[in-house]
């Protein structure tokens, strides 16, 4: 079964998988979690996807077959695939090491089929090895939540004072990797979500209240993980100068004008664009050391629709995850 986007929602259908092609694996999918830019594609809000398209970026299988060429991994071996599923390898942004940027980049579950299925195939080059400590439900989150989460706090600097808006998938393994690295964690959830706040306290955030209050004190950096233009500049209200916002979503919803004085100060905006197969190895190695520990809700994968439903809602506590095996 290959739940596939076509028309909103998603509908299931049979198509046959296609044979590996050099340097790719196929893979039986066993677990895939559901990412917010699965949601923004299913609601048109990414231009141009392919069609239809089998979504799912944070995929855990097994390799069943290998094509021509392809030598890191073997049958049977334990891989996950992260949203980056091909770059040219030529243009100027991969030859200077930012392959996040390629012109030509191509992205799994968007230009390429993901894991909405019961069967994938993906260049073995963009994979990775899975951490054995980690089950399959708890390993998936970690490949787009986790790596981008994790390249957003690399680009937050050594902040010591570190707020996170929104707190879901991203922001819940976030705050744990931030706390082992000794620094403190400020959680902002939407106005009433009071679970939310548990939930951030419950993992070591030192402070969790709405995203309408101000922190007890000022951040020294600020990373937005909610889709919303509108906390801009409420994030930068909240920072010292010199601090940093990142924004770590591939969408946002527009940012409305704010005043140059929120910006003065030294304060820098930016934004965090895909990942680099660097932040995944460097990433895998350090999940198992902190323990990052990944909080999931379980759905089948004909209830793609209702986790992505549930997502759109904001009612999870961590991740959404389709479980296939």
């Amino acid at each position: 079964m290959i739940f596939s986007v076509a028309r909103s929602p998603l509908r299931a259908t049979e198509l046959p998988v296609p044979e590996p092609r050099r340097g790719q694996v196929r893979l039986d999918v066993q677990a895939c979690a559901v990412c917010r830019t699965d949601l923004h594609i299913v609601d048109g809000e990414l231009g141009d996807p392919k069609r239809p398209l089998v979504l799912g970026h944070q995929i855990v299988g097994r390799v069943n077959e290998v094509g021509e060429g392809a030598s890191r991994f073997s049958a049977g071996e334990r891989v996950g695939v992260p949203w980056l599923g091909w770059t040219d390898g030529t243009c100027r942004f991969c030859r200077s090491g930012r392959e996040n940027l390629c012109d030509l980049v191509r992205f799994t579950g968007y230009q390429i089929d993901g894991g909405f299925a019961e069967q994938t195939v993906a260049d073995e080059r963009y994979c990775f090895s899975i951490p054995e400590i980690y089950s399959d439900v708890e390993a998936a989150p970690l490949l787009c939540a986790g790596l981008i989460g994790y390249r957003s706090l690399v680009l937050a600097g050594d902040a010591e004072r570190l707020g996170l808006y929104g707190f879901g998938a991203s922001a819940h393994i976030v705050a744990q990797v931030a706390r082992s690295q000794g620094r403190r964690v400020f959680a902002f959830t939407r106005p009433g979500d009071e679970d939310g706040q548990r939930f951030a306290l419950s993992l070591g955030v030192e402070w969790a209240g709405s995203s309408t209050e101000s922190p007890p004190e000022e951040l020294d950096a600020a990373i937005i993980f909610a889709a919303v233009g509108e906390l801009v500049p409420v994030a930068l209200a909240s920072i010292a100068k010199g601090g940093v916002v990142v924004c770590a979503g591939i969408h946002m919803s527009d940012i409305p004008s704010f005043p140059y004085e929120l910006l003065w100060g030294e304060r820098t905006l930016r934004s965090v664009a895909n990942l680099t197969r660097r932040d995944g190895d460097e990433f895998m190695k350090l999940a198992p050391d902190v323990p990052v520990r990944t909080v999931s809700r379980e759905f089948r994968l004909e209830e793609a629709n209702e986790a992505l439903q549930h997502m759109r809602a904001g009612d999870l506590r961590g991740a959404a995850v389709l479980k296939l095996a």
